[in-house]
């Protein structure tokens, strides 16, 4: 099988962030198929139309990035029952100027892990919207909250369930497959 590029967002700008560690697992279960990088996407101002006719090269060269990979897989907290405002800027960024959205017909999918018994699933559905708007294909199935415990995931991303392991490989399996599929009907030189 082909091997497709995977951009990654990590939707908390922390350090010690919990979704950094479960994105160091996710690197670390997908299928070899996928090639994994993170797109970062800290130093972004904030978004505004002013910016549209000349956008600042670290705009430039995020849009660049989103543009160099054929998927993306968002991994997010939640805050405050939404998305957390840097990754929605970053969303905002990359689908400007009116025209220019990155995200269309490019494969998505969207996981995340909080301390909480729901974990991140209103800021899911939330991006989910978004990414929606964005016209960006969104794998549903299989959904992924994760409820992090502590020394679920070590700071190295080795996930210490044997249980959690399993899902989120057959995560990472699931959207190599739903990638495949989009980029046959939709191939990104269309």
């Amino acid at each position: 099988m082909a091997i497709h590029k995977v951009g990654y967002l990590i939707g908390s700008l922390a350090r010690g962030s919990i979704n950094r560690k479960l994105a160091k697992a996710l690197v670390q279960l997908a299928p070899p198929e996928l090639e994994m990088t993170e797109i970062p996407f800290r130093d972004l101002p904030l978004y505004s139309y002013d910016y549209d006719a000349d956008f600042p090269q670290v705009a430039q060269d995020f849009k660049k990035a989103i543009a160099s990979v054929q998927a993306v897989l968002f991994v997010t907290p939640e805050y405050n029952r939404s998305i957390p405002g840097g990754l929605k800027n970053a969303i905002d960024w990359a689908s400007r100027p009116y025209g220019k959205n990155s995200f269309a017909r490019k494969p998505s999918a969207v996981i995340g892990t909080s301390p909480g018994a729901i974990a991140t699933a209103v800021a899911q559905q939330s991006l989910r919207s978004v990414l929606s708007f964005c016209n960006s294909p969104q794998m549903n199935a299989p959904e992924a909250y994760i409820q992090f415990t502590p020394g679920l995931i070590t700071d190295d991303g080795e996930v210490t369930v044997e249980s959690t392991e399993d899902f989120l490989r057959n995560y990472m399996a699931e959207f190599h497959m739903f990638i495949a599929r989009v980029l046959q009907v939709l191939p990104p030189d269309a």
